[in-house]
């Protein structure tokens, strides 16, 4: 089979979820998520699937399946970071906040709210 052909295909859905599990579970992108694939794999941690299973929705371990396996990664990756926005927040008091907002909430006991301020953020 010609690699560069495997790594052009549309993956299999099951493929990409596969690759997603594993990226959620480490966090890390290619060639170090390889690793976290094969512990998946062999211990059919994904759905009951082993190695063979994971075989058939196109999830090759050998090295002649590497490029289409890391074009899955790439996109999935790729895919995961831009879900994830960055978020900032800031813990202020009753003081720091606008006659607005206070309006809009009840006072606790004490005096004192804390309240999380969303910050903007520059990615």
């Amino acid at each position: 089979m010609d690699s560069r052909s495997a790594a052009a295909r549309p993956a299999h859905p099951d493929a990409i979820e596969f690759v997603r599990f594993c990226y959620r579970r480490k966090h890390v992108g290619w060639p170090e998520l390889y690793d976290e694939m094969c512990a998946v794999a062999n211990r059919a941690t994904f759905r009951g699937h082993d190695v063979d299973a994971l075989a058939g929705i196109g999830i090759g371990l050998c090295l002649s399946d590497m490029p289409g396996l890391a074009a899955i990664v790439a996109q999935v990756v790729a895919e995961e970071q831009q879900a994830r926005r960055p978020v900032a927040v800031r813990i202020v008091t009753d003081e720091e906040q606008t006659e607005e907002a206070r309006d809009q909430q009840e006072e606790p006991a004490g005096g004192m709210r804390p309240r999380l301020v969303p910050i903007q953020v520059s990615a």
